[in-house]
């Protein structure tokens, strides 16, 4: 085992405004499924920037898709019958949501418009997407989280390559959820959320995976959420429940502890403002978004280049 990591605090960037909050109302199936009769009036996630600095996040429990800009305003762009839990910007300015409900959608940012691109695989329904990434060369890799977990380790991760097709890379994940790549792009993370840890697959030149291992046993909080990897090649971890980022290296030795400054539940981030060293971390207990300034870049996005 290591030692405790150095700490480190955040500050609150924006928060979800009350006119956009659905105060007294029972949310979706989605969170009903997850976490008993609770009532909450926002639920985010998905953070991503554009190439203007706009941070575009999204409310699962309500199906909402908000814009926030470089100032903290927060801009309501889509509400829609959907459980929209991830979402990324292709270096082609189109923006994919992973919904839980609905698939593979498609926003239009200007007409808030989501429209279905991918609903089944070979016939089949999807059992709950829930977030992605961007390959340089255009390929979508993507989790399908469902309800599964260590009592039914059924969960997903495909790739939707540059040409089309659709792949199943793993069919055997108790509650795939957040999914990252390193910077050479040859190794695939993938949160196992139920299982408490951080999966690594090494990534073949023709986009299959061989040496799938656990890469980082957790423990504690609801399990880890999303993540996100800088230049450097380390990965932070969105750890859900715990009120905690964690930064550990590219061998998996723990770097830094990341407090929230707001609520418990941590789950999910992106780096982005001056330079990409700010990482911007979803706190979904409170509805707010935090931050905290980083020494190492995070990778570029796709859609800034």
């Amino acid at each position: 085992m290591f030692k405790a990591p150095p700490e480190m605090g955040t500050e609150v960037f924006a928060r979800i405004p009350d006119q956009y909050r659905k105060s007294g109302q029972l949310s979706q199936e989605r969170i009903l499924a997850g976490k008993g009769n609770l009532k909450t009036d926002s639920y985010i996630e998905g953070p991503s920037f554009d190439r203007e600095g706009n941070l575009f996040i999204v409310d699962i429990a309500f199906g909402l898709i908000y814009r926030i800009d470089p100032q903290g305003e927060v801009k309501l762009i889509a509400e829609y019958d959907g459980e929209p839990n991830g979402l990324k910007i292709h270096r082609d300015g189109r923006i994919f949501v992973a919904d839980h409900k609905n698939g593979l959608m498609l926003l239009d940012p200007q007409s808030g418009k989501i429209s279905p691109y991918i609903e089944r695989y070979k016939t089949e329904s999807f059992k709950g997407l829930n977030d992605l990434v961007f390959c340089k060369n255009g390929s979508l890799y993507f989790t399908d989280q469902g309800q599964s977990g260590l009592h039914d380790p059924s969960g997903k991760v495909f790739c939707l390559d540059a040409t089309g097709k659709l792949n199943c890379l793993m069919n055997n994940v108790p509650s795939p959820n957040g999914i990252a790549l390193n910077p050479e792009e040859n190794l695939l993370y993938i949160a196992a959320t139920r299982a408490n840890s951080i999966w690594r697959a090494m990534l073949l030149p023709d986009g299959s995976i061989t040496r799938v291992g656990n890469f980082i046993q957790m423990s504690g909080g609801s399990g880890p959420d999303g993540l996100a990897v800088d230049q450097a090649g380390n990965i932070y971890v969105a750890h859900a429940g715990m009120g905690a980022v964690w930064k550990f290296s590219s061998r998996g030795e723990p770097l830094l502890r990341i407090n929230s400054c707001a609520g418990h539940m941590t789950t999910n981030l992106a780096f982005g403002g001056k330079n990409n060293q700010d990482l911007y971390i979803t706190e979904s207990e409170t509805g707010s978004i935090l931050r905290a300034h980083m020494d190492t870049p995070g990778l570029a996005l796709y859609s800034h280049q």
